[in-house]
């Protein structure tokens, strides 16, 4: 399987966890089978703390076929508040320790060399597999704190989701000294230690910099060195010593090759996301993907493994999957956009811009007027993830403009009390709807996050690379902000209630801030087709069929 652009063999242990294997990894796949060197005896007897913050070890394999493997096994920190002292936190204050798959992806990224300057090459651990137990831990053994974890999901489903599960990252053993052990065995004291380690870790600071990186927390000890007799060093080609680097959960790129590296994925998403529906016969699914449709609409389906959920992307294209993974745009900051609704809009880690919203799905509707409405609006409820996908779907086929249904994420974390649930009527109309591993698709235990593109104009225009780029802003914010009038505002919810009808729809509780107007590079009102105002549905959680 692919996560992240990092090709992967993925086996089920004998303790029903998962182990996945990289190109480097594969080989050795029975020494890094846990029995080899995760069962208690040998890694309790076997194990030797290294030095740091994290729990991390270096460890002998057992023996297979008359060979061991020298291991570095480290308990992933992802979601853990970040131990930095008070210059770096001010300095890097949204500093997040990569997932083990951000962590890998990242770091084969560097392996390659692609950009920077071919000359330098920055030597690594090679990262051989991601362990993943079957256990899940209670809350109180990850030592966070319940109450904030609790408060954290209950506001916002989604994120910080792996605290339950562990993740055990597995490199290999590179043999030499770090930087402190080094100038030890040099007996290197007071100034000329201190210029020793500044030297060392300025030189490789500054070659990871000209090839687009950085490590927020780089420390002497993360530098491997290879000394020589009378305090010599191997050096390389360039005359330098020759240096590999270690530790990679806060591994990132420059903001200079972010922003080279987002462009570039923006890019190719934006052309695959034109071609969404088109697929190729002649080119298999990936192992771990799966082709599915709900309710009429098609979904390339997986797991997030980060987290444990399931994902649904829109389409055809399994190339779009890794785009909307959770750790793409979980923790990227985003901004509220409803004051009642848990509604964000957020740029990815790969430059997309998107709207995330969590499904209402099971909840009473809240008070609403007329009380006629009102009326309806209980009878009805909220709809699923899935009906407004396809809702949204048919619409805009039918010449209806709305914003588009991108994926939809049902989040890893279990809720406390799903029997609290106080609308089950769409969790019983639905128990039909199965994902294709043959679970339900709907669960009333877990919470349900809808992604939707973040309209600046339509998909093809974009895939262009056209620079024309609508502005929207929904319609009440439109009109209380004098850029469209209280005619032009009366006739878009006309407009938009009578194309509704035409198409067999209806919203029970259309408002002026369902609909988005869009405003071209000159400021000017954009216009339908027929010439009068255009207003871009984004709000289906109350269409139904007439």
């Amino acid at each position: 399987m692919s996560l992240l652009g990092v090709d992967y063999l993925r086996l089920k242990t004998s303790d029903g966890g998962e182990l996945y294997l990289t190109r480097f990894g594969e080989p050795f796949w029975q020494h890094l089978l846990p029995e080899n060197w995760f069962a208690r005896d040998w890694f309790e007897a076997k194990r030797e703390r290294l030095e740091g913050t994290s729990m991390v070890y270096r460890l002998p394999t057992r023996k297979v076929n008359g060979t061991t493997l020298n291991l570095v096994v480290k308990w992933s920190r992802v979601g853990e508040v970040v131990p930095l002292d008070t210059l770096t936190v001010n300095k890097f204050i949204h500093a997040e320790f990569n997932s083990p798959f951000e962590e890998f992806s990242l770091l084969m990224e560097l392996r390659k060399g692609a950009a920077g300057p071919a000359a330098i090459r920055v030597r690594t651990q090679r990262p051989l597999a991601i362990y993943v137990p079957s256990q899940r831990l209670q809350l109180w053994q990850t030592g966070r704190s319940e109450d904030k974890i609790n408060a954290k999901v209950r506001s916002h489903p989604g994120v910080e989701l792996d605290i339950l599960r562990q993740y055990v990252v597995i490199y290999g053993w590179v043999k030499g000294l770090d930087a402190v052990e080094t100038a030890d065995l040099f007996k290197l004291e007071g100034n000329a230690r201190e210029q020793f380690l500044a030297r060392t870790t300025s030189l490789v600071t500054h070659e990871l910099w000209q090839k687009g990186y950085r490590v927020i927390d780089m420390k002497p000890a993360h530098i491997i060195l290879r000394p020589g007799p009378n305090r010599s060093l191997l050096r390389d080609h360039n005359g330098q010593f020759a240096y590999a680097l270690v530790d990679f959960e806060l591994l990132e790129r420059t903001r200079e090759h972010e922003i080279a590296v987002r462009a570039a994925h923006r890019q190719t998403y934006l052309k695959h996301m034109a071609r969404r529906f088109e697929s190729d016969p002649a080119t298999p699914l990936p192992a771990h993907l799966h082709a599915t449709n709900l309710l009429g609409v098609d979904y390339i389906f997986g797991r997030a493994e980060s987290t444990g959920g399931l994902l649904w992307v829109v389409g055809k294209d399994p190339d779009l999957f890794n785009y909307f993974l959770p750790e793409r745009w979980r923790r990227t900051p985003k901004k509220k956009l409803s004051s009642r609704n848990q509604i964000f809009y957020t740029r990815t880690k790969d430059n997309i811009n998107l709207v995330w919203k969590v499904s209402r799905m099971g909840d009473p509707p809240q008070s609403t007027k007329p009380p006629a409405k009102a009326a309806a609006v209980e009878a009805y409820g909220f709809n699923s993830p899935f009906e407004e996908f396809a809702f949204a779907l048919e619409l805009f086929l039918n010449g209806v403009s709305t914003v588009y249904p991108r994926a939809i994420y049902m989040t890893g974390h279990r809720r406390e009390n799903p029997r609290h649930v106080a609308d089950e009527r769409r969790y019983e109309a639905l128990a039909h709807l199965k994902t294709p591993e043959g679970e339900p698709a709907v669960r009333k235990d877990h919470d349900y996050i809808t992604i939707w593109g973040y309209w600046n104009g339509p998909d093809e225009l974009l895939a262009e690379g056209s620079e024309e780029v609508y502005r929207a802003f929904n319609a009440a914010h439109a009109h209380a902000s004098g850029m469209i009038s209280e005619e032009t505002l009366h006739e878009l919810m006309q407009l938009k209630r009578s194309r509704l009808a035409r198409c067999g729809f209806e919203d029970l509780y259309l408002k002026p801030d369902h609909l988005l107007v869009s405003f071209d590079a000159k400021g000017e009102l954009v216009l339908g087709w027929t010439g009068r105002p255009e207003g871009r549905l984004c709000n289906f959680e109350l269409i139904r069929k007439i």
